[in-house]
Formats: structure tokens, C-alpha cells, sequence
């Protein structure tokens, strides 16, 4: 798995520099939407082209789970679980983070996970029975004990917005009670902060497997715990979770759960 690992490394830089070069002639012309809020571009599709082109010869046994539809999911055993661009809406505009995403699961057992972020060149990986590593340096999550002592990520729904009030509550609550809120763009990126120190906890609601999938699996190899709003483990398909140090997580879970499950 290591040496999966390390291949796949290669694969989601080799996708971050196409994703860098391009940001440097990017016409927002180019963008299609999706949906409100939701948005895609030549790079995204092109960048999880070579992802997936890559990945089915270093295991073709596996199917994916990939934003932009490329590939086809295997039930059951390998896939691969992959968003070529996550913080598409940040790249647009010019500014960061925006990251390469790519997981592999087993099942529902996630096996490894690589998050590049490409503005800072830095990518954040582990493999399963592995540590967390962020360019090769170890990294561990951070020590806060409290709510209190946190600094805590974020993110925005695109479409799910019949939550936001109780949302907008909590987000109160977090700005009174922590060292503060942050809201980057790219969840993948949100947890690979979690995972190395930098956030002590995160939570969002609306998210896809490809958002999560790699970070998640970072955060819990860098010894931090990872749930859905309920503490459940039903966070990678479920659309919400919740992610921290692992020290704050019972008071961190039942802050966000007060609020989150009120609605």
C-alpha cells in the first residue's frame, strides 16, 4: 500500500501542475455550471482525466467515485474516490486553496488518502496502518483540550439551504465560544489542516464522498476522529461531517449536534 501510495502521489502533483499552469491563462468564460453555486471547467474535466488514466493502470481492478462522472463505480472491493479540482469556485476567482483529492476504499474501508494542495505545493498523504505525512515530515493533529481553545473550519453548502438558519447558529455560537471561524473553500484542504495542527476541528453538511474521502482518511491516520453530526461513521456517503483533534471531539460533536439536529 505504501508504494500505492506513493504512486499516487505522483499522479495527483502531476494533475496539480496541469491545474497550475492552466490557472495562469484561465478565461472564467470557460466555466459551466452545474447547478446554483456549482461550477466546472475545462480543468476540472481534463485534470481527472489524467487521474483516471493513471489510475486504472496502477489498479485496474478498481472502479471510481469521481466528481465529474469519468470511470464507473465497482460495487463492492476498490474504488477510487477522486475530485480533480476541489475549490473549483476558488480557482476561477485566483485565489486559494484549491487541491487534487484522491482516496481509495475497499468496501467502506478507506485505505489510503492524498490531498495536494496546489498553490503551497503541498500534499498531505497516508496509507492504511501508515502515519499521516505532509511532504514527507510527520504530522499529528493538534492538542487543543476545548471548544475554547480551537480554531475551527468550515464550509458553505451549495445547495442544501433549507439547514441555514440553524447553520448560521451555530456559526454564532462558534465565533463567541472559539478562537475563531474559517471558511477556505476546499474541504479536502479544511481536513488536511485538521489532520497536520493548523484547525482543531471541522464540520460541514452537503458534501459528497470526493470531498471528503482522502482528508477524512488523513485526518484519522494523523490520530484525530472523524464522524457524521451523530457520531456515526456514516460521514462518507451521508453528506455531513464532522472532523477533530480527537481531544475536542465529544464537546465539539455535541455543539454541533445541539445545533444541527434542531433543525
Amino acid at each position: 500500500m505504501e508504494n500505492i501510495c506513493k504512486k499516487v502521489i505522483n499522479i495527483a502533483q502531476e494533475a496539480g501542475n496541469f491545474i497550475r499552469t492552466e490557472r495562469k491563462s484561465f478565461d472564467s468564460g470557460n466555466v459551466e455550471t452545474k447547478g446554483v453555486h456549482d461550477y466546472v471547467s475545462y480543468v476540472d474535466k481534463r485534470a481527472e482525466d489524467i487521474i483516471i488514466e493513471k489510475l486504472g493502470l496502477l489498479l485496474p481492478e478498481a472502479g471510481f467515485i469521481a466528481e465529474e462522472g469519468t470511470g464507473s463505480k465497482k460495487e463492492g472491493g476498490l474504488n477510487w474516490v477522486i475530485d480533480p479540482l476541489d475549490g473549483t469556485t476558488n480557482f476561477i476567482h485566483g485565489m486559494p486553496p484549491f487541491s487534487v483529492s484522491i482516496g481509495l476504499i475497499d468496501g467502506k474501508e478507506m485505505m489510503l488518502g492524498v490531498v495536494y494542495e496546489v498553490n503551497l505545493d503541498e500534499c498531505f498523504y497516508s496509507w492504511k496502518d501508515a502515519h499521516a505525512y505532509l511532504n514527507g515530515e510527520k504530522i499529528r493533529v493538534s492538542d487543543a483540550k476545548r471548544v475554547s481553545d480551537s480554531l475551527i473550519a468550515t464550509g458553505f453548502p451549495y445547495t442544501e439551504f433549507k439547514r441555514m438558519k440553524p447553520f448560521l447558529k451555530s456559526f454564532q455560537y462558534f465565533m463567541e465560544n472559539s478562537h475563531g471561524l474559517r471558511r477556505l473553500g476546499s474541504a479536502a484542504v479544511d481536513l488536511s489542516y485538521v489532520a497536520c495542527g493548523r484547525f482543531d476541528a471541522f464540520y460541514e453538511y452537503g458534501l459528497s464522498p470526493w470531498d471528503v474521502a482522502a482528508g477524512a482518511f488523513i485526518v484519522k491516520q494523523a490520530g484525530g476522529k472523524i464522524s457524521d453530526f451523530s457520531g456515526g461513521d456514516g460521514f462518507l456517503f451521508g453528506g455531513e461531517l464532522i472532523a477533530s483533534n480527537g481531544f475536542v471531539y465529544d464537546e465539539f460533536k455535541a455543539d454541533v449536534e445541539r445545533f444541527m439536529k434542531a433543525d
